[in-house]
């Protein structure tokens, strides 16, 4: 027996299926995810918190759940929206059914839903919030499960990344990674909602991560003595981070080398004093194709953001505000020419708005870690 569920879009647009994972109330925003693997990745990226994920990939589920594949301690989304789940998981590596991971965490989902149609709606409307209700939730009034959704805060304006972030420092060694030389660089991860796989990557190339809470000051900072500092991916609206923009601005005005990813991107770009505003309907998924500028190459590159950027495409252009000299947009997404990346051609530092470390997802751009770690060299 199937208990019956109701998706609810701000627009009253309706959608009805079967409960999946827990049964009762999901609130957030409506977004749609199009990578056709790394649904566990996907579920566990803090980026997602606040958030009713659809996944475009009709079947979820296949190979199951496990502990060495999630991004972050727990779960993330707000709720999951999929068409058609696996009945039983079929992989090696597969612990747990993903459903049954689902109902441990309390993650309140939906299947049997035409993702597609949604999908297409989300393209058009642009992302939105929305109700996952099953169960007797599902039973109330439907005026009365809009009016939840109608109440439910939206993602402009949203404050997250002290929400997701460690609480606490954390210490990731090289050794723990295969490196067996001695430790190269120091550097200072502020945590905005950081994946797993992103110190690791670090970890990986012989560098010591120190990954820090949301809430670092410049105090903390300069007590690490660090080479470097690297602000994460995250949720929310990058308007809202005036502390972290702060703590930047003092990192750049120290000429301490700097590299963003995602949150990071927007956050330089608040600094450098660009602005940032929201897209319609976000990036999110591992197949976006992004020009790197300097090269001329093409890379294939995982996302997951809803703000960006608003800085020239023609440039370099003098930053609006501080003494930072000259900056340009390094890289920029061929499907709609958003702002993909940022380079100071005066002062160490640079960011991206995708997700080099790509789990799941490409490699292509797995050389800007070496490019930064070339940055902390040249700054020694």
């Amino acid at each position: 027996m199937t208990t019956p569920a109701i998706l609810i879009l701000e627009d009253g647009r309706t959608f009805h299926g079967r409960a999946y994972g827990a049964v009762g109330q999901a609130l957030g925003e409506a977004v749609f995810a199009t990578g056709m693997t790394g649904y566990q990745e996907t579920i566990t990226d803090p980026s997602y918190a606040g958030q009713l994920v659809v996944q475009t990939a009709p079947h979820i589920g296949n190979t199951g759940v496990n502990r060495e594949d999630a991004e972050s301690v727990r779960i993330q989304v707000a709720g999951y929206i999929v068409r058609d789940p696996a009945r039983r998981p079929s992989n090696w590596r597969s612990e747990v059914a993903l459903d049954d991971e689902l109902v441990r965490q309390g993650i309140v989902g939906i299947a049997g839903i035409d993702t597609r149609a949604l999908t297409r709606h989300l393209r058009d409307a642009g992302s939105m919030r929305g109700g996952i209700f099953s169960g007797p939730d599902a039973e109330r009034p439907v005026a009365d499960l809009a009016a939840a959704v109608a109440a439910s805060p939206s993602m402009t304006g949203a404050r997250l990344a002290e929400t997701v972030s460690v609480t606490e420092a954390e210490v990731i060694e090289p050794a723990e990674h295969g490196w067996d030389g001695p430790v190269r660089f120091t550097l200072a991860a502020v945590d905005l909602g950081i994946k797993a796989m992103t110190p690791h990557r670090f970890a990986e190339r012989g560098v010591r991560v120190h990954v820090l809470p949301a809430t670092t000051s410049w105090p903390d900072l300069q007590a690490i003595a660090p080479d470097g500092v690297f602000y994460s991916n995250g949720p929310g609206d990058p308007a809202t981070a005036d502390d972290q923009v702060a703590l930047l601005r003092r990192v750049l005005d120290a000429r301490i080398p700097f590299f963003g990813i995602c949150f990071g991107n927007q956050l330089l770009g608040r600094a450098l004093g660009f602005g940032t505003y929201k897209l319609r309907f976000g990036h999110r998924g591992i197949n976006v194709p992004v020009l790197d500028r300097s090269t001329g190459k093409v890379e294939i590159t995982s996302q997951n953001h809803g703000f960006a950027v608003d800085a020239p495409l023609d440039g370099p252009v003098l930053a609006p505000v501080g003494d930072y000299g000259r900056v340009e947009v390094s890289h920029v997404c061929l499907n709609d020419d958003v702002v993909e990346g940022l380079r100071c051609l005066d002062i160490p530092a640079f960011s991206v708005q995708y997700h080099p470390e790509a789990a799941a997802g490409p490699h292509d751009a797995a050389y800007l870690f070496d490019r930064f770690i070339a940055l902390m060299e040249d700054s020694h």
